[in-house]
């Protein structure tokens, strides 16, 4: 059986998509990468060389999240019949291990026994644009070494066993937490500020399309206009955040452990998810992993 299958699906984020092929194409092979090329877009189609393509339509619709998630649960529990683990998640979504354990993600997950869903701890890459005037190029971590926890981001999204993921990918039907401590979910939606504007006038645009408001659709409140914020303030925002002495985070994953449980009478379990003003310099030796 092969060790790992990636699942994405994208529909024009040709930024984020370079670094997760990047990433994820590196380590494991393109062959075991799949993309779900929402809209057939021939940027995708075209970077995505090498990759399972499957392309889809590209029509708005007010339940998008729903559709998504519904398609991604059954291809990550059919490629779970052909890998032994099977990595799925957003574009902008991506995993990594610690260097300090010595391992790659492909070596953690050689070591990792089949039957579990992993949770990696969240952590969202920021833009100190009062600090880091370095663009983003062909790497990501160096020109931004700043990260905030984000439990929102801490996701099942590691999966070796039959279960259920909930829309956004945030919960499993799985009933123990396996959070290692070397992984980390890197979530990069705000790593580059360029980038960030570009996305959410996309992003945006879709919704438009859609017709209604967030209250009336299935997908991400953040995809909506009137949520969107002034972009220069939320990024200016992250100086605020307070600077945290090393980068020990033992204390966040111990915080998941303590407070799992069900989630309701719904099936999935869930931990707190409290929102941490607080942010991280990441080690040099992060440097260039992304």
């Amino acid at each position: 059986m092969q060790a790992v299958a990636v699942v994405t699906m994208v529909r024009d984020d040709a930024f984020f998509l370079k670094a997760w092929l990047r990433h994820y194409g590196g380590l494991f092979g393109r062959e075991n990468c799949y993309v779900i090329n929402h809209g057939r877009g021939a940027e995708v189609a075209d970077l995505a060389q090498g990759c399972n393509i499957v392309g889809l339509p590209g029509d708005a619709h007010k339940n998008f999240d729903v559709k998504r998630w519904s398609l991604l649960n059954n291809l990550v529990n059919g490629l779970r019949r052909y890998y032994a683990h099977v990595i799925v998640g957003d574009v902008d979504e991506l995993v990594v291990v610690d260097p300090a354990s010595g391992k790659t993600l492909r070596d953690l997950l050689e070591d990792t026994p089949e039957g579990r869903v992993l949770t990696p701890l969240g952590l969202e890459v920021i833009h100190r644009v009062d600090l880091e005037e370095t663009p983003v190029a062909d790497t990501i971590l160096g020109p931004r070494r700043h990260v905030r926890p984000a439990p929102h981001y801490s996701k099942p999204c590691i999966v070796s066993t039959p279960t259920k993921i909930a829309r956004g990918g945030h919960f499993t039907q799985y009933p123990k937490l396996h959070a290692p401590d070397d992984l980390y979910l890197l979530h990069l939606k705000f790593c580059d500020f360029g980038a960030y504007v570009d996305a959410m006038d996309r992003r945006n645009r879709v919704t438009q399309d859609v017709g209604v408001d967030a209250k009336s659709a299935a997908i991400g409140r953040h995809w909506f206009a009137e949520a969107r914020g002034e972009d220069r303030a939320v990024f200016g925002a992250f100086a605020a955040l307070e600077m945290q002495d090393g980068f020990d985070l033992r204390l966040l994953r111990r915080k998941m452990h303590r407070t799992w449980k069900p989630r309701g009478e719904t099936g999935f379990y869930q931990f707190d998810r409290p929102d941490y003003k607080t942010q991280y310099l990441l080690p040099e030796r992060f440097t260039g992993l992304v």
